[in-house]
């Protein structure tokens, strides 16, 4: 546990370091530039596909219905908006999590590597194509589970568990992989992985918890709904600030982690072969035998 809370202040700390900073930016501006051009050719077709959709649904018709009478008329005009907003968040957080384990998990693991673990050999026992396939694998059984959790959302005080829990399981997934990718073999990866999995899986979830956030904002009002185009890259930059400080977490954890495990390892290993005693000369070495009395 103090190894948990040890990374969780360092990667704080670390959050702050320019080159931290500095390498924030690429996700942000890619992702901002993504969804201004997505919301450009696509908002207007969207928001009227889900409109023409949800008239289909008497339940929905009368929901709306229920809001008129409760002096809630202006929620109608923003419903429809309001729904494309909640399915396109989880494909924001997807993007932003590959875009930061990709553009700037390398870089900063290498950054906590050389300010804290100089010493650790780099065993590179995973490569790119390798991340690639694990974090491909791993988004595709969330989105999976994403989908089959949905209509789960509708009961309140599960759509604020399972999101969240479904992200962080994707976090560690990804970030722990990626966080080892570099300084640890494959069968180090898989034993740090093994032994820590339950603290791992935790700071997932603390991530999914925190990256869930900005998703608040569009249950806050319809005020804020209308201001979605201004609103939309702060969740993203929340988005890639989240998911930034939790690859740090990961990496000052698993590098902590890989660095205990060698010292154990270099401590139990047996010792090299005892040098050669001198024995006393025997009569084979050419010697003269004992006289007897």
């Amino acid at each position: 546990m103090s190894l948990l809370f040890d990374s969780f202040w360092r990667a704080v700390a670390y959050c702050m370091h320019p080159r931290v900073i500095g390498l924030s930016f690429l996700p942000l501006v890619l992702m901002v530039a993504l969804s201004f051009g997505l919301g450009y050719f696509f908002w207007d077709s969207a928001v009227q596909g889900v409109s023409d959709w949800l008239q289909a649904y008497a339940l929905v018709q009368s929901f709306l219905g229920w809001l008129d009478g409760m002096g809630l008329a202006s929620l109608r005009a923003v419903f429809a908006p309001l729904v494309v907003l909640v399915l396109a968040t989880p494909v924001i957080v997807l993007l932003c999590l590959l875009l930061v384990a990709f553009a700037m998990t390398p870089a900063m693991v290498d950054l906590v590597g050389q300010r804290r673990f100089a010493q650790l050999e780099k065993k590179k026992g995973g490569s790119f194509l390798l991340a690639l396939g694990w974090s491909l694998g791993a988004t595709v059984v969330a989105l999976v589970a994403l989908l089959l959790s949905m209509p789960l959302w509708l009961i309140p005080p599960l759509v604020l568990i399972l999101p969240p829990l479904i992200w962080g399981w994707l976090t560690y997934r990804v970030f722990a992989f990626d966080a080892l990718a570099l300084h640890a073999s494959g069968p180090e990866r898989k034993e740090i992985l093994k032994q820590h999995r339950g603290a791992l899986l935790l700071m997932g979830v603390i991530s999914g918890y925190l990256g869930a956030a900005p998703s608040l904002l569009w249950a806050s009002g319809a005020m804020l709904v209308a201001l979605a185009p201004l609103l939309v890259p702060v969740a993203i930059w929340i988005y890639t600030l989240v998911f930034a400080f939790s690859s740090l977490w990961f990496a000052h954890f698993c590098l902590s982690a890989l660095n205990q495990l060698r010292l154990q390892a270099s401590s139990s290993a047996p010792s090299g072969p005892a040098a050669p005693t001198l024995d006393a000369p025997t009569v084979s070495e050419g010697l003269p035998p004992p006289t007897s009395l």
